[in-house]
């Protein structure tokens, strides 16, 4: 029979929900996949109790319902400090994973090369593949997970489309400084290259690091793409409702391709999650400070078993060192296997999402409920004495 398309050859499955499916498999708690075990804001669930009576229950308008892009453009716009036009600047996804996708068609050709740092989330390199581009890469370096301007520089030089940047990051958790951001707005201006920024974790920073908006910094928007998402701010994983903001000039091309690729929005959905874009400030703050208190209670857990790990800046991921726990010839994928077979723990192997080649790192997530962090902590307690003293991350 004729080949299957080439593109595909270049990546695998998802390795993070891979492992939600070892979990299941071996009843273990799921600290792999990135999703909360508690419940949304009671104001969505109220409003999504009285959509399934009320509707509605056909098609949106394809680029989104009108109510929910005017909330979701005065939410976002009162952040990123600019009027964002619902009519023009904004586009509404399924999820913010298909408005990466739509935005690297829309920007790109084949052939044309993408900066990405390193590590990475896994979806970049096959969506970068899919649109038929080259990947670049510069790297980050632990623990603060810094770059080198020069070494960026020298990937801008090469002529490249874009530069992808996930901030906050996962699978870090670093939160870029408007410093660093500068340096990157001044390069992409410099050698014209567009900046597609994946802001998902933008309500998860911890004191004293703040979330800096790409496009608010000056001369930027004309080349940003802010991609986001309703998923990890509202705990609303499942409703599967992201966005892209663009100037017109790009968010026409984006809305092309998101309008064949994906119709629309569930507009259900959209109805209701309005009740949460319509939360007060007070809302943002309580996000941010539970989820420094899980923060402060998972790695605590991690400092008394004695697993080394790189303390995050923002978002919910710990990159934890667990080297001395491999066997000889061990890969990471293989350990984390064993870990959620007989530790009971689900976890994602550093290979996932770094382009160097680093051996026992492995990537956990502390969305949970207190009750989920404590035991899943026992767990891993178990394995303290095998893990020896703790050492510096990423001998590289």
């Amino acid at each position: 029979m004729k080949e299957l398309n080439r593109a595909a050859e270049w990546f695998t499955d998802s390795v993070i929900r891979r492992m939600t499916r070892i979990a299941i498999a071996h009843d273990a708690i799921n600290l792999a996949q990135g999703y909360p075990d508690f419940d949304p804001p009671r104001e969505l669930t109220d409003r999504l109790a009285e959509v399934s009576a009320a509707g509605p229950h056909q098609y949106a308008v394809t680029m989104g319902a009108p109510n929910f892009r005017r909330a979701l453009a005065k939410k976002c716009g009162r952040y990123m400090g600019r009027e964002i036009d619902p009519e023009r600047e904004i586009v509404v996804t399924i999820g913010s994973t298909e408005a990466m996708v739509d935005t690297l068609f829309a920007l790109t050709n084949p052939g044309d090369q993408i900066i990405l740092f390193s590590p990475y989330f896994e979806s970049y390199m096959a969506q970068i593949r899919m649109a038929g581009c080259e990947a670049l890469f510069v790297p980050l370096a632990p623990p603060a997970y810094g770059f080198d301007p020069n070494a960026l520089e020298d990937a801008f030089r090469k002529g490249v489309k874009a530069i992808l940047v996930c901030n906050p990051s996962n699978p870090t958790g670093k939160v870029f400084t408007e410093a660093e951001l500068l340096c990157i707005a001044e390069l992409a201006e410099r050698y014209d290259a567009y900046v597609i920024m994946d802001e998902v974790y933008e309500h998860i920073v911890y004191a004293p690091n703040r979330h800096v908006y790409m496009a608010a910094l000056p001369g930027m928007w004309e080349r940003t793409v802010s991609c986001g998402s309703l998923s990890k701010t509202y705990s609303i994983t499942g409703w599967r409702l992201g966005y892209a903001i663009a100037p017109e000039r790009i968010m026409q091309r984006i809305r092309q391709y998101h309008d064949f690729n994906a119709v629309g929005a569930a507009a259900p959905l959209m109805e209701a999650a309005i009740a949460g874009l319509e939360l007060p400030e007070s809302y943002y703050d309580g996000l941010a400070a539970r989820y420094a208190r899980m923060k402060a209670l998972f790695t605590g857990g991690l400092d008394a078993a004695g697993i080394p790990y790189a303390d995050p800046q923002g978002a919910y991921f710990v990159l934890a060192d667990v080297a001395p726990l491999l066997k000889p010839g061990q890969s990471d994928m293989e350990f984390c296997e064993w870990m959620a077979r007989e530790v009971g723990v689900a976890c994602v192997p550093g290979s996932s999402f770094f382009r160097e080649d680093v051996r026992g790192i492995i990537r956990l997530h502390f969305a949970k409920k207190d009750e989920t962090l404590i035991e899943a902590l026992s767990r891993l307690g178990g394995i303290k004495k095998k893990l020896g003293a703790a050492h510096k991350l990423y001998n590289m």
